[in-house]
């Protein structure tokens, strides 16, 4: 990942990040690496990006985490969500620029 503005990992239902997805993104694509013993790194151009929807349930507005729903015309990952996210309004506006 070269010039990486953002990265992070996927964090548990108690805001703790002990999962094995790491979420990122440079100035032009959005990279989903998931996986422990076999791995799998998928990435979209974010000019594919044609929607984005941040939701927060009750735990989550709690843990100051929220989910980011985002719609692309890739067809690859297609409609996709970031889950779980810390400081994910902040987030959410650096992928709509």
């Amino acid at each position: 990942m070269a010039n990486v503005i953002w990265k992070a990992r996927k964090n548990n239902f108690l805001g703790l990040p002990w999962t094995f997805t790491v979420y990122g993104f440079s100035e032009d694509r959005l990279f989903v690496k998931s996986g422990i013993l076999s791995t799998r790194e998928d990435e979209v151009r974010l000019y594919r990006i044609t929607d984005i929807t941040l939701t927060r349930s009750f735990w989550q507005r709690i843990m100051r985490m929220g989910s980011i729903q985002i719609s692309s015309s890739d067809k690859s990952m297609g409609n996709f969500t970031l889950k779980n996210i810390k400081n994910c309004d902040k987030i959410k506006e650096q992928l709509s620029e």
